[in-house]
């Protein structure tokens, strides 16, 4: 089974954003080492201890640093930006590492709505054209406007030989529908929602092949925390399940909690109830337990590849569990 990375580049209690920033690069060329077939890294703006609102930028500084693994964006938020200067920004890095880069598109808005409104005064209509965009986008990559097209005579340069590779991220209905009608693979975050995910991919599988010959490739992001034990891993835990209770409290500590911090904590019914929630779409436990339970949701969605997500305060266990999960399947 292929196994990817995702990297949201937290910034852990005591760490500096350039910290996280550096600990991402780490993580991509360990990933490399470890044989991954790819690395993500997502966009977000001013959300919950997260250092990287930029992968682009990311991007160009990790593809200089590796030199195989496939590296892109997961995901840039497309109604944010002009299609012609995403197709410019992904045909240069493409250029500079050619045959490498995904460009994984979405429409989430990646932080708050004062965010939204600071990167974008239209940002829901832009959401509503969101499919026109992606249209746009992707006959700039392709280079097939109608010759009658406004755009038909200008070229989002340097032109790589072979385009990026795009992706459409999702975790909806109406995201993968989207995506088998444009022709496009798919990445399912599975992380991200409690929602019938296998039907949702068994359904884009359909819809693909009533617009393609070809098959489809599913992605399917996890979160997974892996240790030595089960216990151990349990315990690792526990910082990423008070984070998550925090990102919903009015608080300036918007990194990512100790293991101690998370021991002390004074937990309510409410609090507890979220964590049992969460615990339906994460993956805890020893390299056995992890092992099993991964091939299980490759087997429940058929997934062609799995992308693995880690979020703990110990940036070393982050690391570590990227490496016991590659023992077991790589």
């Amino acid at each position: 089974m292929k196994l990817s990375i995702l990297d949201q580049s937290p910034i852990a209690y005591g760490q500096s954003a350039q910290d996280a920033l550096n600990d991402s690069i780490a993580l991509a060329k360990l990933g490399e080492s470890l044989g991954y077939e790819r690395y993500w890294i997502a966009e977000h703006h001013d959300l919950f201890g997260l250092a990287c609102p930029n992968p682009d930028v990311m991007l160009g500084v990790i593809g200089s640093q590796t030199n195989k693994i496939k590296i892109g964006a997961g995901a840039v938020l497309l109604p944010y930006y002009k299609p012609f200067r995403v197709a410019e920004t992904y045909n240069l890095l493409t250029t500079l590492f050619p045959e490498r880069i995904d460009l994984g598109i979405g429409r989430a808005p990646g932080g708050s709505a004062e965010v939204s409104m600071a990167l974008s005064n239209n940002y829901l209509e832009q959401v509503r054209k969101y499919p026109e965009l992606l249209d746009e986008l992707l006959m700039f990559l392709r280079n097939n406007f109608p010759e009658d097209h406004f755009f038909s005579k200008i070229e989002p340069t340097p032109i790589p030989p072979t385009p990026p590779n795009v992706w459409m991220l999702g975790t909806s209905e109406k995201s993968a529908s989207l995506a088998a009608k444009r022709r496009m693979n798919y990445a399912f975050g599975h992380f991200m929602t409690d929602y019938n995910g296998p039907q949702i991919v068994n359904n884009y599988r359909e819809n693909y092949k009533k617009y393609n010959d070809n098959e489809p490739y599913v992605i399917v992001a996890v979160h997974v925390i892996c240790a030595a034990t089960d216990e151990l891993a349990e315990e690792l835990a526990q910082s990423y399940f008070l984070w998550s209770i925090l990102q919903n409290v009015q608080t300036n500590k918007k990194f990512i909690p100790t293991m101690n911090a998370a021991k002390a904590y004074q937990y309510t019914e409410d609090d507890l109830a979220m964590i049992q929630e969460k615990r339906e779409t994460i993956v805890i436990g020893s390299p056995k337990t992890v092992k099993e339970k991964l091939q299980a949701i490759q087997h429940v969605y058929n997934a062609d590849e799995l992308m693995i997500i880690t979020i703990v305060h110990d940036k070393q266990a982050v690391r570590q569990s990227y490496r016991l999960i590659a023992e077991q399947f790589i």
